[in-house]
């Protein structure tokens, strides 16, 4: 079809054990062999095969932004890597109909000996620019990557920002038909962050197609028109990002849930969270609240010892990413029991939120000196409008996430 710009049929790559592992010295194969020899050839068998991607069928557009998500180890990665021509598929086919720039790792694509402007050039001859049409783009590359001192310098010599901000204005600016972009802007700053995001929303404009890995779920929602759910190397969704980025979200809170041991957590410990439960105003735990009913956070944890002082802060996000509620200023100095448990309960009266998932996270420490224990997305609930709003509210979040009781007079 002459408006498709990707298209797979049964894409599969598989890999061995021994690829896995990298390179494997006989001395170290014996040395497990000697130490537990039946158990060593389990584990063997066990890791003998790995579908990275399994029977991924996909068709992009041209001029579709398509952000690709998942979990860490779901295929996101090995999928670009196929559709670059860095890595052979396994099993089916795929087909791109245009020039690819990617940027896929730190590292991919550069040759560490060569400056930043030599690299540029390089990289403009792989994707079939001739010197001179790399040439006229070379200036905007240059202040693009904020790099103007260093662009004679061997890039072995840059720090991971100045080689992603190189990487990406190249790959962005020498006009592939299709970009292919990976986490690796997670190493740039926030500034740096927006620009990017700015200018792959100018590829799209142009009539180009982008691929955007992320695990920033706000900058997906804000950039792609479409969203594709990778799940252990097979496609769990595909459809708007509102949608998908919202069933990820809430099947991440669901897979941790009331158990600890899953949460995605950080900090010193010395103080940690045990349990987070969403109540309403009857003390019951509820999945799903009333917009202007009473909410109610009951958060469990432990101590090292009884004299530990904690502050505690809440925020909510949107099923988006985007922070909605942060709280904190009437906690502080919190103590735990004898026993070293503590309990404590946040009751916010009216919540006023706009119906949708929200997801929530806790923090426990000394502001400014330690942070104890952070648990990201540890539960999630959902808003809905009950009979106390009077009007139809749209049941979406595009019109805001706080809604406010209000009143309208005309005046003349």
């Amino acid at each position: 079809m002459t408006d498709t710009a990707i298209q797979t049929y049964k894409l599969g790559k598989r890999y061995r054990g021994g690829e896995i592992r990298g390179r494997v010295y006989l001395r170290d194969s014996m040395r497990e062999w000697f130490r537990a020899p039946g158990k060593n050839l389990r584990r063997r068998a066990a890791r003998e095969e790995f579908w990275a991607l399994r029977d991924v069928d996909l068709r992009v557009g041209h001029g579709e932004v398509l952000g690709v998500i998942g979990r860490n180890g779901a295929g996101k990665t090995t999928l670009l890597k196929i559709l670059s021509r860095i890595t052979r598929p396994t099993s089916g086919v795929a087909e791109i109909l245009g020039r690819v720039g990617s940027l896929l790792e730190v590292g991919t694509g550069f040759h560490p000996e060569l400056t930043g402007r030599e690299n540029t050039y390089l990289s403009g001859a792989i994707l079939g620019m001739s010197k001179k049409e790399t040439s006229a783009r070379f200036d905007e590359i240059v202040a693009f990557a904020e790099i103007e001192r260093f662009i004679d310098m061997p890039v072995k010599h840059y720090s991971s920002g100045m080689y992603v901000r190189l990487a990406f204005a190249v790959a962005a600016h020498l006009e592939p038909d299709i970009l292919l972009v990976d986490e690796v802007l997670a190493v740039g700053d926030m500034a740096f962050q927006r620009k990017c995001l700015g200018k792959m929303g100018d590829v799209s404009r142009t009539g180009r197609t982008v691929l955007f890995v992320s695990h920033n779920m706000g900058a997906i929602s804000q950039l792609c028109r479409r969203c594709l759910l990778l799940q252990e190397g097979t496609v769990a969704d595909d459809g708007p990002p509102d949608r998908v980025v919202g069933e990820y979200l809430k099947a991440c809170a669901e897979g941790q849930g009331l158990d600890s041991k899953n949460w995605d957590r950080s900090g010193s410990g010395r103080a940690r969270i045990t349990s987070i439960e969403v109540l309403d105003s009857e003390d019951r735990r509820c999945a799903a609240i009333s917009m202007s009913r009473e909410l109610r956070l009951r958060i469990g944890g432990e101590a090292e010892n009884a004299q530990l002082e904690f502050s505690l802060s809440v925020q909510f996000a949107s099923a988006t990413a985007v922070p909605v509620l942060y709280l904190y200023d009437q906690f502080r100095n919190f103590r735990p029991s004898d026993n070293k448990q503590f309990l404590i309960e946040l009751r916010i009266p009216d919540l006023l939120l706009m119906p949708g998932l929200y997801y929530v996270h806790v923090w426990i420490g000394r502001a400014g000196m330690e942070d104890y224990d952070y648990v990201k997305n540890a539960v999630s609930f959902e808003v809905v409008q009950g009979d106390e709003i009077p009007i139809t509210l749209p049941m979406t979040q595009k019109l805001g996430l706080v809604y406010r009781p209000h009143e309208a007079k005309q005046l003349l």
